[in-house]
């Protein structure tokens, strides 16, 4: 291989992303430099932060510049090598390379895939990489839910919001999943073990909340945002803690996201609202690992991923995050394991 494939930002999307805001354009792998290491890329994570890394707004990284490749996480196969820390064959995480097919990597930024009897590759492109860790750190960090609390969940059948869910559990709290589809409702409460479910397609969430959550809410992992975080918002008990993962009901809006209707409440019920990133956390990322590496490798974490195919289908496929059409983690697989 000679050549490379690449996503590249050509416009800055004005709502759902359109024909035409990336570019697909090919071009040649260049020579290596001392220290430098090529990867196929295997799997590509797909998120929502990656709408927000296309806009200009005010954002914890800087936006993706037009003609810069689009910004993502993968996982891939050292290729090629001009250290010795890495050699042909190698799995590895090239870090925030980008939607391609190849990566040109110091060694300094590459890490090593460890090799886990029976955990497939695709667990460290989600429960056992930045999904996982968004949800540890989220709910046990932030959240610290106690046993006999009430904790709420959006977006709960995704592949944060279900880990967060089970880590909750785990802790003896009741659990509530809010998420889309009568399917995504059973999987939550029958696999998982959500002690409810909210189908926001088919029920008033502030009506199901009043009913499943009688004695109120003391943590909201937020995922959603709008309307959602608000009904959750208004039912928070004295010294919630509300945990802002996402607001993924606003990213192709526009504008400036609403808040919660009533701020007042985080002063008269004295509650604890904090947004997290999880770079921040990646330090720390030992502390979440000792818990949900020996939890995936038992079976006691339930986790999905969703795979789609093709460099080719990066745009259809990331547009999947805004209709709720995937379950779990969504991958794109851009060429084969090893």
């Amino acid at each position: 291989m000679t050549t490379l494939k690449r996503w590249v930002l050509k416009h800055r999307p004005q709502g759902e992303i359109a024909p035409g805001d990336l570019e697909l354009v090919e071009e040649p792998i260049a020579d290596l430099a001392d220290g430098e290491v090529l990867v196929r890329n295997v799997y590509l994570s797909l998120d929502p932060t990656n709408r927000i890394w296309m806009s200009d707004q005010d954002q914890y990284l800087p936006p993706v510049q037009i003609g810069e490749t689009m910004r993502g996480g993968g996982i891939g196969v050292v290729e090629r090598s001009r250290s010795d820390s890495f050699k042909q064959g190698d799995v590895v995480n090239p870090g925030l390379a980008g939607w391609s097919t190849h990566t040109i990597a110091a060694a300094g930024a590459v890490s090593p895939v460890p090799a886990i009897p029976g955990v497939p590759l695709t667990a460290f492109m989600s429960v056992l990489g930045a999904t996982g860790l968004t949800a540890w750190f989220g709910m046990i960090d932030i959240g610290k839910p106690q046993a006999g609390e009430t904790v709420v969940v959006s977006a709960a059948a995704g592949a944060v919001g279900s880990i967060a869910g089970q880590l909750a559990k785990l802790r003896g709290a009741r659990v509530i999943g809010i998420a889309g589809g009568k399917a995504k409702c059973d999987w939550l409460t029958g696999e998982l073990g959500f002690d409810g479910a909210i189908d926001y397609k088919s029920e008033n969430v502030g009506a199901a909340l009043d009913r499943l959550c009688p004695n109120g809410i003391d943590v909201n992992f937020e995922n959603v945002g709008g309307e959602i975080m608000d009904a959750v918002f208004s039912r928070m008990n004295n010294f919630g803690r509300m945990v802002l993962c996402g607001m993924i009901s606003t990213y192709n809006a526009g504008g400036i996201p609403a808040g919660p209707t009533d701020f007042s409440r985080i002063l008269m019920h004295r509650l604890t609202v904090k947004g997290f990133i999880i770079i921040d956390y990646l330090p720390r990322a030992s502390e979440a690992l000792a818990e949900l590496g020996p939890l995936v490798a038992s079976g006691a974490l339930k986790w999905k991923v969703h795979v789609e195919d093709g460099l080719e289908n990066a745009v259809a496929a990331v547009g999947r995050l805004f209709t709720g059409d995937h379950d779990g983690k969504l991958l794109l697989r851009i060429s084969p394991e090893p």
